[in-house]
């Protein structure tokens, strides 16, 4: 058994240009610390022995950049690059054509814009898989949860959802390669967009189970989030200091 990781790095952050402010660059190439984001999310796979290979998907006009950071930051033979797409579904899906693997081995699938994923997590989620077939990462709800309907003068709540079953989704996300593929051969043939890979499994009546993920594996995706990352890191690197 092998196991694969896919980051889509295709996005181009919309979100991050909110209140006014536009990044220099696409999120996953902004820097932490002096590290670009995708680079230490690509360092926290590289540093789990049984990831066999990690498939990264970016944009045409962004591979010489990502060959540049992976040669100044040497990670190796085990990445490799695919052309992404529009959405996130279409690069996950490039990579997965890409990937020379068995139906019994594992993939994970990771928001390149996550960096702060731990080893550890990754090693829980790739056992999961192993034994149940498909998982993801995810986090209990702490705020109560409202059903709402969308009017025209704003949100009417509609119920109150109990939290204990809710548990808000984190990546890594992944199944066993042949169910992987199969949903997504399904939703492209009945023309499905998922939200992510979890939502793709659903459909296909395929259980996923849920692995305990951290506040730390937040996704990059607004103003002040770089902060956030590099509060945590320094934070971290005190915890070791002592």
């Amino acid at each position: 058994m092998r196991v694969f990781v896919i980051l889509p790095a295709a996005g181009i952050g919309t979100r991050m240009a909110a209140g006014g402010v536009t990044p220099a660059a696409p999120k996953q190439f902004l820097e932490i610390g002096g590290v670009p984001v995708l680079i230490r999310s690509l360092r926290a796979f590289l540093a789990v022995p049984r990831v066999d290979a990690v498939c990264v998907a970016v944009r045409g006009a962004e591979r010489e950049r990502v060959e540049a950071q992976i040669a100044e930051f040497k990670l190796g033979a085990r990445v490799h690059l695919v052309e992404g797409g529009d959405h996130r579904q279409e690069s996950v899906g490039n990579a997965m054509a890409a990937l020379e693997c068995d139906d019994d081995d594992i993939v994970l699938v990771h928001d390149a814009v996550r960096p702060l994923i731990d080893p550890a997590t990754i090693e829980r989620t790739i056992d999961a898989v192993a034994r149940h077939g498909a998982a993801i990462v995810g986090v209990p709800a702490v705020d109560t949860i409202k059903q709402v309907d969308r009017t025209a003068d704003g949100a009417i709540i509609t119920a109150t959802i109990p939290r204990e079953r809710i548990v808000l989704a984190q990546t890594p996300q992944g199944a066993r390669v042949g169910l992987m593929r199969r949903a997504f051969m399904e939703a492209e043939t009945d023309g499905f967009a998922g939200t992510d890979e979890a939502s793709l499994l659903e459909r296909a009546g395929i259980e996923v189970t849920v692995v305990p993920g951290s506040a730390r594996n937040f996704k990059i995706t607004q103003p002040g989030d770089i902060e956030l990352a590099e509060f945590y890191l320094g934070r971290a690197t005190a915890d070791l200091r002592g």
